[in-house]
């Protein structure tokens, strides 16, 4: 695929030696471009990293991330299935209900951190910060020299010095000094669209002639999948898509550049990790879905190494559908308010041919390994026994978004599908306030509310 390189760099079969762009280690209260907390659960944050954290979905939401759509999500609209969307979209819509989400997030009085703009943050200021930006630039856009490159020049010309020439215009030291000279908006699109430059000599003019992909991450405006965020700090997840692994490393860059903890990341090859597989539900508990998404692989490596920071652990298995549609937990259950939850009816009860089972692991201490305790539990008699109450929706009202609400705190509410809306501000069980916002624009690429944002910080509730 394009723009498949290592780090972005040429390839040796090209003719080209293999050379790469220097990685920038530093504390997290500077910045961070290496991608590399990669299979270090035990990799200390710096004491000056700013706290991080989920005690309880209900607690209020101080620190949000989002990614605004830009010119990746006009590259995806092109194809949106080959895009992982569900149908065609309106960008000009989808910027406009993106910017009204902000606007609900802010006026809730959360601190909404976006994407782009924490790319762009002091880098026209700040040396330091530009070369950080740059760094990330180079490992995005990759330089490859045509395959025929050396025989189209050895044919044409007998001058030695004209390969020489070639191989200099892919290598890292020429892309260091274009990227040097770019405006930082500039750097921030590379960063997005990872293009792939594969130049061939021309005979003529320059002597070069040029082409160009893009590998866009037009998926990166659901920022809930790239991490989650347990009561320990931030864990950087692993996805599924191959065509999602490298948003992993942008939010991972983001979260350290704004000093935020990070605690870990799943390692690769065979754990795979998505936030919107996550829930908190207080210092005692939270849930974790294992299903088309996440493995079991993913949630025992979180387990091994204390990184949910709860002294239960509910691995809620998604054994028997694992459809597309409902891909994540949060695409069929929400947590409300601190004793009421959404829940897809037709998934309900131990009759139910698509039912999530569920594995709990118990530790006795702080510090104690996890021990499963109990399997095979049906989902709603287990959310029951720990005190929700559930507010059941319908299949067709969970296929336009019905579960995927995002709870600012306190039971308020931002709900994507009106029907469900006033199903939960009626609901007996429900004593917050529930708003509906149009989100359409945006739902068409597989996601609403809940997975547009990720909560990194929450004020523990009094």
């Amino acid at each position: 695929m394009a723009g498949d390189g290592v780090d972005g760099d040429v390839s040796a079969p090209n003719g080209v030696p293999p050379t790469s762009s220097p990685k920038r280690h530093v504390e997290c209260a500077r910045l961070d471009v290496s991608g590399g907390l990669a299979g270090d659960a035990a990799a200390a944050p710096s004491p000056v990293c700013a706290p991080t954290g989920q005690n309880h979905e209900d607690d209020p939401a101080r620190v949000i991330v989002v990614c605004t759509p830009g010119l990746s999500k006009t590259m995806g609209a092109l194809h949106p299935i080959g895009a992982l969307w569900e149908g065609p979209v309106n960008l000009l819509r989808t910027r406009a209900q993106h910017k009204d989400f902000v606007e609900r997030l802010e006026a809730a009085g959360a601190t909404v951190h976006d994407v782009r703009a924490v790319l762009e943050r002091d880098a026209r200021r700040s040396v330091t910060a530009r070369l950080a930006l740059e760094d990330l630039a180079a490992r995005c856009l990759s330089y490859e020299l045509h395959p025929d490159a050396e025989r189209i020049a050895a044919e044409a010309s007998s001058d030695p010095s004209a390969t020489r020439d070639y191989l200099y215009h892919v290598s890292s030291e020429y892309k260091a000094l274009v990227l040097e000279k770019m405006d930082v908006a500039q750097l921030v699109e590379i960063v997005l669209t990872r293009p792939t430059v594969t130049v061939a000599p021309s005979m003529r003019d320059t002597g070069l002639t040029a082409s160009y992909a893009f590998n866009p991450l037009a998926n990166i405006i659901f920022c809930r999948d790239q991490q989650v965020t347990t009561r320990k700090g931030v864990v950087m997840a692993r996805l599924r898509s191959s065509q999602r692994h490298h948003e992993v490393d942008v939010l991972e860059f983001c979260l350290r550049k704004l000093s935020l903890r990070v605690i870990g990341r799943i390692p690769a090859p065979d754990a795979f990790l998505e936030g919107g597989d996550f829930f908190p539900a207080g210092p005692d508990l939270c849930f974790i879905g294992v299903g088309p998404r996440t493995n079991m692989q993913a949630v025992s490596y979180m387990l091994e190494n204390d990184m949910f920071g709860t002294r239960r652990v509910a691995v809620v298995r998604d054994d028997f559908e694992r459809r597309q549609e409902r891909m994540h937990l949060d695409t069929v259950f929400n947590l409300l308010s601190s004793d009421c939850v959404l829940m897809l009816r037709e998934m309900m009860g131990d009759d139910s041919p698509t039912r999530r089972l569920v594995d709990e692991w118990v530790r006795d201490a702080d510090g104690a390994p996890y021990v499963q305790r109990r399997t095979d539990v049906e989902f709603s008699l287990y959310v029951r026994e720990n005190g929700f109450n559930i507010i059941p929706i319908d299949g067709k009202d969970q296929l336009e978004y019905g579960c995927n609400a995002l709870n600012l705190g306190g039971g308020r509410v931002l709900s994507v599908h009106q029907k469900t809306a006033r199903e939960i501000a009626r609901s007996p069980y429900f004593r917050g306030d529930v708003q509906f916002m149009p989100f359409d624009a945006v739902t068409a690429m597989y996601g609403a509310v809940h997975c547009c944002s990720q909560v990194v910080q929450r004020d523990e509730a009094k």
